[in-house]
């Protein structure tokens, strides 16, 4: 009988199964691979591995964790990966016992969303317009801000994760219908509306694309661009934009509409898209599939934003409320 294979070789393991069986993510697999180094990091000063620890190593593990000042969600997340790894070691054979399945999690209140209103919205896409069409020192410039006009356009439009916008291709500038095929997350595809707006903005953007890179070249601008791959090309690794340089954009532009830069960021217009949707009386059922919500239980955290309605709704229709009519 062969030996076990080292606790690392197991997560790797763990690992490959969660891509291909679960279809999570290079971010996913990324945060589940941080937080098992950390689990075995500190079983390896206490002279053990994932193979053989115990409970009371978990717990110790965890105790430390809050020792370090972690808050309680990302204890609970940690938890979360370790747990799954010990029920992949136990269901595969590795191991005979499954030493985190008593344990319980710091209990933690979820955070609801923050959200823009309707009106902050408006300001920023109207500041992102005005200074896309601003005279500029350079084409590089001009394109930066005409970017910066096209995302705000369609995260908001759309509701797009920042991954799922970096990664959008080329062809969605040049699209003849009113919706955008998206690849989310575990590779799975969904239908977005898109508005003309949005589809103008794309227009604008691959326009001053298209005249920087013939300054760059020295060509003229009438010169037909060199095939790109993604709406959004850059010298990263991916060829496509980063999700810290979409952020970084949107804080500057929230600067330049005098709106608190923290306030601001591609997971908030997420939120707005969501909320101001519900607000306006969207069906939950309808948000979670534009959402790209495998869970309505996610959507349903957007619902805080219909309290006040919903009370004004039974204050004035019930047929037992004070202001009801006879």
């Amino acid at each position: 009988m062969n030996a076990p294979a080292p606790a690392p070789a197991q997560a790797r393991l763990f690992l490959d199964m969660m891509a291909a069986e679960r279809g999570a993510g290079p971010n996913t697999l990324g945060a589940y691979q941080r937080d098992l180094e950390d689990y075995e990091g500190f079983l390896a000063a206490q002279g053990s591995h994932a193979l053989d620890a115990g409970t009371a190593q978990l717990r110790a593990w965890l105790a430390a964790l809050s020792v370090r000042g972690l808050a309680s969600a990302s204890v609970a997340r940690k938890l979360s990966a370790v747990r799954q790894f010990h029920r992949f070691l136990y269901a595969e054979g590795h191991r005979g016992d499954d030493p985190a399945a008593v344990l319980e999690g710091p209990r933690r209140s979820r955070p609801l969303p923050k959200v823009l209103t309707l009106d902050e919205v408006s300001g920023l896409i109207a500041t992102a317009h005005a200074r896309a069409g601003e005279a500029v020192s350079s084409f590089a410039e001009g394109a930066r801000r005409a970017r910066t006009a096209c995302f705000i356009e369609l995260l908001y439009a759309t509701g797009l994760r920042v991954s799922e916008l970096a990664a959008l291709p080329a062809s969605a500038a040049t699209m003849k219908g009113d919706a955008l095929i998206v690849r989310g997350k575990g590779n799975k595809e969904r239908l977005v509306p898109l508005g003309e707006p949005a589809k103008a903005a794309m227009r604008l953007y691959r326009a001053a694309l298209e005249t920087a890179n013939a300054g760059k070249a020295g060509k003229g601008p009438g010169t037909p661009p060199p095939r790109a791959r993604w709406l959004f090309p850059s010298g990263a690794a991916s060829g496509h934009i980063t999700r810290q340089q979409v952020a970084l954009d949107l804080k500057d532009l929230a600067l330049a509409a005098g709106l608190d830069p923290a306030r601001l960021s591609p997971h908030v217009l997420r939120h707005a898209f969501a909320s101001h949707l519900l607000a306006h009386g969207a069906e939950l059922r309808i948000v979670q599939t534009l959402l790209g919500h495998a869970d309505i239980s996610t959507t349903q955290i957007y619902t805080h934003v219909l309290d006040e309605r919903l009370k004004s709704l039974v204050r004035d229709l019930h047929p037992l409320s004070d202001n009801s009519g006879d």
